[in-house]
């Protein structure tokens, strides 16, 4: 279906307050930025052009009236085709949840996925519209605080310790607050989720240059057990670290 034949997506009682063919081209002026409007079956409506070259194709229509599983093949495709089918069935939105996704050809990019349910007039869900947005650091180095320079220096190497959001800010001389903001700011994430980040980098890297235990990854990674990591790690990049590294060697 192309964007044409979907021309409104927010209404008020009935009134069209915003045509898609509009969104599309401000979306498509978004370049660290997945955009997508999906219809009640998941398939795409509206895509803009960052998201049709993540995919490694040429033109929209090849993603318009598909679904992500029909796009991209393996979890790649599935994962997304999942959070999708929970928005619509619950109505229930995903906000910033850190992921760990795939660009062709297979770069590995962390970001943050939203999606958000959209409701017709009788308050049912109709759709969703969605973005999956590049984690990199809108400042410079230089621009970031002595003090907060050392704290994330200090994560690089100390992720295997039981570090918290609390016990950075303490590291850096600051409200967990005012660290919270400045974090934001540099990584475009929170605290924890710069942490998680960290820890799942490292462990995705252990998992495919070792042959250590997923066990032993999870305590060098400062989880901890086998258990935690495993979630960790599922509910980040979609697979399990076992699954991760058997198609990581896989080729």
């Amino acid at each position: 279906m192309a964007a044409s034949a979907f021309p409104g997506i927010l209404s008020n009682e009935g009134s069209l307050l915003v045509d898609a063919r509009v969104i599309e081209q401000m979306a498509d002026l978004m370049h660290d930025t997945a955009f997508f409007i999906k219809d009640a079956a998941g398939r795409y409506l509206v895509v803009n052009q960052s998201l049709v070259e993540r995919h490694g194709l040429r033109d929209k229509s090849q993603m318009i009236g598909r679904r992500p599983c029909d796009v991209c093949p393996g979890d790649y495709g599935r994962i997304p085709t999942e959070q999708d089918e929970h928005v619509l069935r619950t109505g229930q939105p995903i906000v910033e949840r850190l992921e760990l996704f795939w660009r062709k050809p297979n770069v590995p990019e962390w970001g943050l996925t939203s999606k958000l349910p959209v409701r017709d007039a009788q308050g049912r869900v109709a759709g969703l519209i969605g973005i999956s947005k590049d984690l990199a650091a809108p400042v410079s180095r230089d621009d970031v605080p002595p003090k907060v320079a050392r704290v994330l220096r200090y994560l690089e190497t100390a992720y295997d310790e039981p570090v918290s959001p609390s016990s950075l800010a303490r590291k850096a001389g600051m409200t967990p607050a005012r660290f919270a903001r400045v974090i934001k700011r540099i990584h475009g994430i929170s605290p924890m989720q710069l942490i998680t980040q960290t820890r799942i980098s490292v462990g995705s890297r252990l998992l495919c240059e070792t042959d250590d235990s997923v066990a032993e990854i999870a305590l060098e990674c400062g989880f901890a057990d086998h258990s935690a990591f495993t979630r960790a790690f599922r509910a980040v990049t979609g697979e399990s670290p076992t699954e991760h590294r058997r198609r990581s060697r896989q080729g």
